[in-house]
């Protein structure tokens, strides 16, 4: 059974923006997120996850207190967002997250995190897309307006050339 990596919102849409998000889901990996999440922030406009293999998971009561405590600790953080750490813990998984807030959140609480980049190094690793398509691909999320580090891509793209 592949590892489960549990996602928010952010890189799904970066993926999506990217034109790669098919492409994520051929790793080989369990991408999930809370149910939660999925339901107010993604189902709309991103129903099509389902399909390509996004798992739903709901976060047990312990968690949903965990959910409060992060809410009221990491006040930057959105609490779709502190969902997506909870179920992450309660997991005991990596959490995919390009939101600043939530990853300083996610280090806080000793999660394991990791953003759009890895994502984009690991599909270069697992030959699922060339450099060429991850550098197209970045082009497109920067002009789509994603916010990433564009100095760390560059040198991602670089270890790679």
């Amino acid at each position: 059974m592949p590892a489960i990596l549990i996602s928010d919102a952010n890189i799904l849409i970066d993926m999506e923006e990217g034109g790669i998000l098919a492409d994520m889901f051929r790793l080989p990996y369990e991408f999930a997120t809370p149910d939660i999440l999925y339901e107010e922030e993604l189902s709309e406009e991103h129903a099509h996850l389902i399909d390509l293999g996004l798992v739903l998971k709901e976060v047990n009561s312990n968690s949903m207190a965990y959910v409060i405590q992060l809410t009221e600790t990491y006040t930057r953080t959105s609490r779709y967002d502190c969902f997506a750490l909870a179920l992450a813990k309660q997991e005991n998984c990596p959490l995919l997250t390009g939101d600043m807030a939530l990853r300083q959140a996610a280090e806080q609480e000793q999660a394991q995190v990791y953003g759009t980049i890895w994502v984009i190094e690991q599909l270069i690793t697992e030959n699922v897309i060339s450099v060429e398509r991850a550098t197209a691909a970045y082009t497109l999320m920067r002009s789509n307006g994603r916010r990433l580090p564009w100095d760390l891509v560059q040198r991602s793209l670089d270890k790679f050339n």
